[in-house]
């Protein structure tokens, strides 16, 4: 073997992730059950020479962060090349997995880069845990089944487990023979502090850069009242209310007030602007902590006397008495601070896992009565019973009715704006996505007399239209299974019809084509749009397709759809083997569809947001152009509800630019 081929470490794989399982965690013969681990997403990619080289789930280089890592397994291939897929962790003073630690790590790295390279930190040693085999030797393994790909990973030596171990996989059938059940491997990670269970299909290929329903996370949540110390002005899009709460709890030993994270997200609209007037109206010059919180957590701090009683939903609390991964579910107005206790650490004794969060509206008040019958929550200033919560609206994912009211209402900062002064159109699945639908645009008999309506003249006489502009008015259509929310492109005042304010392309994708293929075309559109002074937004359709948004001003409704009309003949006369403009189906096979309709006065798009009634709770997502230009796989660009919440608590609102960069129609 020729000296550079020995030095030519595997090439980078863009890796296969995990999707939400909906909080049915899978059963059965076909399952294996791993760990979720609280680390670094990493390759460890080995020569044959034993170079290796240390690269993130985005291709970011982290052979010299974790120096110490490398060359370890080296010794156990006898010169055969190697990629594992696995997580990089660093672990606590109890033998957990411990994020904190490893982030405390990262901004040493970080802040050290101009010292020596491969600067070592043998106070806070990292470990590889491989849990994937994707290439030996000379051979692929991608095509090999999960349970083949793991037999080769655990029959590799592990010269220093200190370093690089294998994590722990049980298979369903070995679970049955010690008489145990899935629910038991889920709750031995939640006694060892693990943030859940991944189960995988043992029949399942690798298939890098998708997120297939052969691997399921199932991770833990749980539920925490807290006291209100602090407030942050909001930024970007939520300039001008509030942006997040600081938290606090008593020390259940001491009964001292103690700092414990903070939360940003799952605050409707209307719900920002009340609790910034109430904290106002509270505030103080001094925290009320008995100890000062860190300096990167209280910047643009704003404290209050702790007087509100809160409830978060968080997945984990830290080593370091903080609460992660948090949403706010609402005030409780039904408890003292003086009760309210920190979190302690599960025992790693403890045979149980963490109760899940109740799946309602934030706040509510009772516990929750048994399956299918009613509860009572508090959803902003409104108190609104919920019924067959436990009711499963995607079948495929197991996902209930209460976990698409929990997402509308945490989604509501977001979705609201683009909701608001819009003549709503429901499309509901009262019996799931495999039921009978149906298209609603009348507010429906029963509706609360609270809801705000507008009376509009329509093709077979007036429509009474819902309109939604806050919390209460989305979680009561979500306990309607209005899984879809559709709106028109312009909005309504004083019972008024407004011109258009919004310019939609909806790229359909037909027979023989994608969304991968709507993304060629939205790059063109882009070019052509930023060139007549506009500002494209993109967001996926939740389903095959995807749009794009320009803010605009007009006062004629109908230039919009003319405008957007000669656009998609333009694209299409250009490249009429990829695009069409006609809407008839004989057309569109192999080629995407450009629908400009959408922009009649008559015609709505789906909202921002919305879930769609599909197999599985995919939704509306907003993406960034860097993505579209990126996208080569269907799943790039595929988000369901779960996801949607990361990117929510990542990105903000993507679209939120729209109105602000509004410009006169060309």
């Amino acid at each position: 073997m020729a000296a550079d081929e020995a030095s030519l470490v595997p090439a980078w794989l863009e890796p296969m992730l995990a999707k939400a399982d909906g909080g049915r965690l899978r059963s059965g013969p076909e399952w294996a059950y791993e760990y979720k681990l609280d680390g670094y997403r990493a390759a460890m990619r080995i020569a044959p020479d034993g170079t290796t080289v240390l690269t993130s789930r985005n291709n970011i280089d982290f052979t010299a962060e974790f120096a110490d890592l490398e060359g370890v397994l080296a010794p156990a291939l006898d010169g055969r090349a190697a990629y594992l897929d696995g997580e990089v962790v660093v672990y606590g003073e109890d033998g957990r997995i411990d994020f904190e630690r490893m982030q405390e790590r990262r901004g040493r790295y970080v802040r050290h880069q101009s010292g020596p390279k491969g600067l070592e930190f043998k106070d806070v040693p990292v470990r590889f845990l491989a849990f994937d085999l994707l290439r030996l030797g000379d051979r692929s393994l991608l095509g090999l089944p999960y349970d083949e790909r793991r037999g080769l990973l655990a029959e590799l030596p592990m010269p220093d487990p200190y370093r690089v171990s294998v994590v722990r996989a049980v298979t369903f059938d070995e679970l049955a023979a010690d008489r145990r059940t899935p629910a038991d491997f889920l709750a031995h990670a939640a006694s060892a502090g693990y943030e859940g269970v991944v189960a995988k299909l043992r029949s399942s290929a690798y298939h890098p850069g998708q997120r297939p329903d052969s691997w399921l996370k199932h991770p833990l949540v749980r539920t925490q009242e807290v006291i209100v110390c602090g407030w942050r002005p909001g930024q970007h899009s939520f300039t001008g209310t509030l942006g997040g709460l600081l938290l606090g709890a008593h020390d259940p030993v001491t009964g001292d007030l103690v700092y414990i994270g903070d939360v940003g997200t799952g605050f409707s609209q209307a719900t920002r602007a009340e609790l910034r007037a109430q904290l106002e109206a509270m505030e103080r010059r001094t925290h009320p902590f008995v100890t000062t919180p860190p300096r990167e957590d209280t910047v643009r701090a704003r404290w209050v006397e702790p007087r509100l009683v809160g409830e978060v939903v968080y997945r984990q609390f830290t080593r370091g008495g903080r609460v992660r991964h948090t949403a706010w579910r609402g005030l409780r107005h039904d408890k003292d601070p003086a009760d309210v206790l920190a979190p302690r650490a599960v025992p790693q004794e403890s045979a149980a896992p963490p109760p899940p969060a109740p799946s309602s509206a934030p706040s509510p008040t009772p516990s929750p009565e048994p399956a299918g019958q009613r509860i009572t929550v508090q959803a902003g200033h409104r108190r609104l019973t919920l019924s067959n919560l436990d009711k499963v609206l995607y079948p495929a994912d197991g996902f209930t009715k209460g976990e698409v009211i929990n997402y509308y209402s945490r989604v509501a900062a977001v979705l609201l704006p683009h909701l608001a002064g819009r003549p709503i159109t429901f499309i509901r699945y009262p019996n799931g996505v495999d039921g009978q639908k149906w298209f609603e645009k009348n507010v429906p008999k029963g509706a609360p007399a609270w809801l705000r309506t507008v009376r509009l003249a329509g093709t077979g006489g007036t429509i009474d239209y819902p309109l939604l502009d806050d919390l209460p008015g989305l979680v009561w259509a979500a306990n309607m299974a209005a899984l879809e929310l559709h709106v028109p492109q312009w909005t309504v005042e004083s019972g008024t019809r407004r011109p258009p304010d919004r310019l939609v392309f909806d790229l359909d994708p037909g027979p023989g084509t994608t969304i991968v293929d709507c993304c060629r075309v939205a790059e063109r559109l882009h070019d052509v749009l930023v060139a007549d002074g506009l500002t494209p937004y993109a967001k996926t359709s939740g389903s095959k397709g995807m749009q794009l948004y320009c803010g605009i001003r007009t006062d004629d409704p109908a230039a919009p759809s003319a405008y957007a009309k000669r656009l998609a003949q333009r694209l299409a006369k250009e490249t009429p083997e990829s695009v069409t403009a006609v809407m008839a189906k004989a057309q569109r096979t192999g080629r995407v569809f450009i629908d400009w309709s959408q922009n009649n006065p008559a015609k709505t798009t789906v909202a921002p947001y919305s879930l769609r009634g599909r197999d599985h709770p995919t939704a509306s997502t907003p993406v960034t152009w860097d993505e579209v230009r990126a996208c080569h796989h269907v799943t790039r660009l595929t988000f369901t509800a779960d996801e949607v919440l990361d990117r929510i608590e990542e990105h903000g609102d993507l679209l939120a630019g729209v109105a602000k960069d509004s410009a006169p129609l060309p």
